[in-house]
């Protein structure tokens, strides 16, 4: 694997964590939902990662390497039922729905995406220091 093959794979990488960085901002900007009917209610989602393998440049043996967002999937936990007659959205026996979206968990995930996003720009930097550093070799 060469080293640009290397930043291909970083940055296949940085475009998944995006794409997980902006489901997560979507759960929780609709983490208090409140609705009449459960099933129009937002459910969180989540993307779903596959790794990939192709032939650079479709020749020799240099195989590159990468992941990509195959899916977004949507949360099955059903939506948190509550007792508030008083409520405008309330149905005829008196209940709301709130979207099952959990703030603690969405945060947490959005701290390991971001930290995963570091990781991988960190790993593009160190490659781009190793061409550089290759390139001054010979003077």
């Amino acid at each position: 694997m060469s080293l640009f093959s290397a930043i291909n794979v970083a940055s296949t990488a940085l475009e998944a964590q995006t794409v997980r960085l902006n489901t997560i901002s979507s759960n929780l900007a609709n983490a208090n939902a409140v609705g009449s009917d459960p099933d129009a209610l937002y459910r969180a989602q989540y993307p779903v990662f596959e790794t990939v393998y192709q032939d650079a440049m479709g020749m020799g043996d240099d195989v590159s390497a990468g992941v990509r967002v195959s899916d977004v999937v949507l949360s099955e936990l059903p939506a948190r039922r509550e007792y508030s007659p008083s409520h405008p959205l309330a149905d005829e026996e008196g209940f709301i729905y709130r979207s099952s979206v959990n703030s603690v968990e969405e945060i947490a995930n959005m701290i390991e995406a971001s930290r995963a996003y570091q990781s991988n720009v960190d790993a593009m930097n160190t490659t781009k220091q190793l061409i550089l550093r290759t390139l001054t070799l010979g003077r």
